[in-house]
C-alpha cells in the first residue's frame, strides 16, 4: 500500500517535469498505439479466417474424387459408401468441365459444374448465395451463373446463353465444341472470384453431354466434419471405393490462402509486439532520469526507515502502471475502431471508389472479429514487458546511498 502510494505521488510531481514527462508520454502512447494495431490488425485476420471457413469452404469441396480415365459407375452406391466413413457428412455426385459461356458475340472463360438439385445443398452453401432462383428448382435447359460473368456480358436474369463444351466423344481433337442453349435463372452473388467463374447446370445435361447414363458420374463430392481433418479423412474414406480415382481435399485448392493467413497473424504478432517492446524498454530511459531526479528523496525515505523492497516496488509499479494506461487505452481504442472497420472500410470505398479487394481475395469486403483471448493474451505480455523494463530502473533505487546523497546535499 506504501508503495502505491509513493509511485502515485511521484507520478503526479512528474508532470511538472518537462523532459521526463515528456519520455514517459512518449512512451506511453507508444504501447497504447501498439496495443490498438494488433487488436484491429488481429480482428481482421480472425475475421478473414472466418470468412474463409464460413464462406468459402461452406461452398468448395472440402474433399472430392475424381476419375481419370473411366466414369464412376452406380453412383448411389458409392455416394451411400462414402457417407458411412467415419468424419463424413454427405456426399454427392459432380461432374465439372472447364467452358465458355457466349451471349451477344461476348466469350466468358468458366468452370462448368453438374449437380444433382435435389442433394447439393447436403455438400454446398452456394444456394445461400443464388439469387432470383433457387438451386432446388433448376431445370435442363437453365443455367445459374457467377454475378460477376453476368456484368462481364452484360447479361441478366432472363437471356439465354450458349455454353460450349469440348467434345470428348469426337476422335479429332479439334472437333468443334458442344453448344448448349441455357436460360440465365438465377445469379451466384458471393463477392469474390466464385462469381467471376462459376457456372451450374443439372448433373443431367453434362451427363448427356459426355454420353453419360443417369447413374455414372466423373466426381464425388464429401463435406466431412472436421475441415481441419481433410486429408486424412479423404485417403481413410477414398480406400473404401472400388473405382480409381484421384483424391483431392480443400488443401491442394484453397491451403495455401489459409497458410497465408497464419503467416500474417505470425508476422503481425513479432512486429506488433516489437514495437510494444520498443515502448516498454523507453519507459526505462524515463525512470532512469526520474531515480536519478528522486535519489533526495529516496534517500529520506530510506533515513526514514523505508525498505529496499518498498523502494523497489515504488519504482517498478511505476514502469507497470505507464504501460498499463498505455495497454488499457489501446486496447479500448482498438476494440472500438475493429468493431467498426467494416463499416469505416465501406465508407472510404463510397468515398474514393475503389476497393483495393475487388477480384483479388475470396471476399471483397473487409471483415472483423474480436477474440477476447487474442486481447487477453496481448495485455498480459505487454505487462510482463513492462515489468522487465522496470526492473533494472527499480534495482538503481534500491542501491542509492542516504549518506552519500544527502552528504553531497
Amino acid at each position: 500500500m506504501l508503495s502505491y502510494f509513493l509511485s502515485k505521488r511521484f507520478r503526479e510531481s512528474k508532470k511538472q517535469l518537462g523532459f521526463i514527462g515528456f519520455l514517459t508520454r512518449a512512451s506511453t502512447l507508444g504501447v497504447m498505439l501498439g496495443m490498438a494495431v494488433l487488436i484491429i490488425a488481429l480482428s481482421v485476420i480472425n475475421g478473414f479466417e472466418q470468412q474463409l471457413e464460413q464462406r468459402l469452404l461452406s461452398v468448395v469441396p472440402h474433399v472430392s474424387y475424381q476419375a481419370p480415365y473411366e466414369p464412376i459407375n452406380n453412383w448411389p452406391s458409392k455416394v451411400e459408401l462414402l457417407e458411412k466413413q467415419p468424419g463424413v457428412i454427405a456426399a454427392t455426385p459432380e461432374i465439372n468441365l472447364t467452358a465458355m459461356i457466349q451471349f451477344k458475340g461476348q466469350l466468358k472463360a468458366s468452370q462448368l459444374k453438374g449437380v444433382v438439385t435435389s442433394r447439393h445443398h447436403l455438400v454446398s452453401n452456394i444456394g445461400d448465395f443464388i439469387t432470383q432462383s433457387k438451386l432446388q428448382d433448376l431445370q435442363p435447359g437453365q443455367v445459374i451463373v457467377g454475378a460477376g460473368i453476368a456484368e462481364s456480358l452484360s447479361a441478366q436474369v432472363g437471356d439465354k446463353v450458349q455454353l460450349l463444351v469440348a467434345n470428348k466423344q469426337a476422335d479429332n481433337p479439334l472437333a468443334a465444341p458442344k453448344r448448349m442453349t441455357a436460360e440465365i435463372v438465377g445469379l451466384i452473388n458471393m463477392g469474390g472470384p466464385i462469381d467471376q467463374t462459376s457456372v451450374i447446370v443439372p448433373l443431367s445435361v453434362l451427363q448427356q453431354n459426355l454420353g453419360l447414363d443417369e447413374l455414372q458420374t466423373t466426381d464425388l463430392r464429401v463435406k466431412v466434419e472436421d475441415i481441419f481433418a481433410a486429408n486424412q479423412i479423404a485417403m481413410q474414406a477414398g480406400r473404401a471405393l472400388p473405382d480409381l480415382v484421384y483424391v483431392s481435399s480443400w488443401f491442394r485448392t484453397q491451403g495455401s490462402l489459409y497458410m497465408d493467413i497464419q503467416m500474417v497473424r505470425t508476422i503481425v504478432y513479432l512486429v506488433v509486439f516489437l514495437i510494444i517492446a520498443v515502448a516498454s524498454f523507453n519507459i526505462i530511459s524515463s525512470m532512469v532520469m526520474e531515480v536519478k531526479e528522486k535519489r533526495a528523496d529516496i534517500a529520506i525515505l530510506k533515513t526514514m526507515g523505508a525498505k529496499d523492497s518498498t523502494i523497489f516496488a515504488t519504482f517498478a509499479l511505476q514502469g507497470v502502471t505507464y504501460a498499463g494506461i498505455g495497454a488499457t487505452l489501446g486496447a479500448i481504442i482498438g476494440i472500438i475502431v475493429a468493431i467498426n472497420i467494416p463499416d469505416i472500410f465501406r465508407a472510404w470505398i463510397n468515398y474514393s471508389d475503389v476497393n483495393p479487394l475487388e477480384g483479388v481475395y475470396f471476399i471483397e469486403y473487409l471483415p472483423s472479429k474480436i477474440v477476447w483471448m487474442d486481447i487477453y493474451f496481448s495485455l498480459v505480455i505487454t505487462l510482463i514487458m513492462a515489468v522487465l523494463a522496470s526492473l533494472f530502473p527499480a534495482w538503481q533505487a534500491t542501491k542509492t546511498d542516504p549518506a552519500k546523497v544527502l552528504g553531497n546535499g
